[in-house]
């Protein structure tokens, strides 16, 4: 169940991490006085890969993995039902009236729909938990990132990341240069927050989806 669940996030974090990117505060520029002398020294940072590494998004993505795992059985629970009286409708078929097999369809159509809006709803409600997940500890891995660009003396810090909508901004650049690892490590100093033991590692589940009801005579 837990791995399905992270199927989901994955699904919804790419909109999620973007947005909330887009919605972080620009760094303040630095009062041209304290600008060191000499050429521009460039850091280069994955910005949304950075907050998503810190122990304290892990523990966050834990937490919310919990939250939804009943709904998530709930929703195993429905879709197994709706397998069971689609086969059983197939199997009784020929044996059936026509009003009989109309009625059973117009029974699993109706139990498909309620399935897929409760589906709907649990990947707006898990994108939404993710993305406010996200916009908490971005907000904090920047002020971070501020202080430690400051510190080293950058004066531009380009971000990275793979999974910005416009063009990327770096085509290339030396990993010296990169500096999440460092952002990283600083964080979670700050934060206090112990990394997550290892999850045990399972195959991934087939996703399982209904079969059509034949369609009445």
């Amino acid at each position: 169940m837990k791995r399905s669940l992270a199927l989901v996030l994955a699904l919804t974090s790419g909109i999620a991490l973007s947005a909330a990117a887009q919605s972080l505060p620009a760094p303040a520029a630095a009062p041209a006085a304290a600008a060191p002398a000499g050429p521009a020294k460039v850091a280069v940072i994955e910005f949304q890969a950075a907050v998503s590494s810190t122990n304290e998004f892990q523990r966050e993505i834990g937490d919310l993995q919990k939250k939804f795992e009943p709904r998530e059985v709930a929703l195993k629970a429905q879709n197994d039902e709706l397998e069971s009286l689609t086969k059983q409708l197939q199997a009784q078929s020929a044996s059936l009236s026509d009003a009989a097999r109309a009625t059973q369809t117009r029974s699993i159509d109706e139990k498909k729909k309620k399935f897929d809006r409760d589906v709907e709803d649990y990947r707006n409600d898990t994108g939404q938990a993710m993305n406010d997940a996200y916009s908490k500890v971005a907000a904090k891995v920047f002020d971070v990132l501020a202080a430690y660009v400051q510190q080293q003396g950058y004066t531009v810090v380009l971000d990275a990341s793979e999974t910005q909508q416009q063009a990327p901004v770096v085509l290339y650049h030396a990993e010296s240069s990169d500096i999440s690892k460092a952002v990283v490590e600083a964080y979670n100093v700050k934060s206090g927050v112990p990394a997550p033991p290892p999850q045990p590692v399972s195959a991934p589940a087939p996703k399982p989806a209904a079969a059509k009801p034949p369609a009445a005579h």
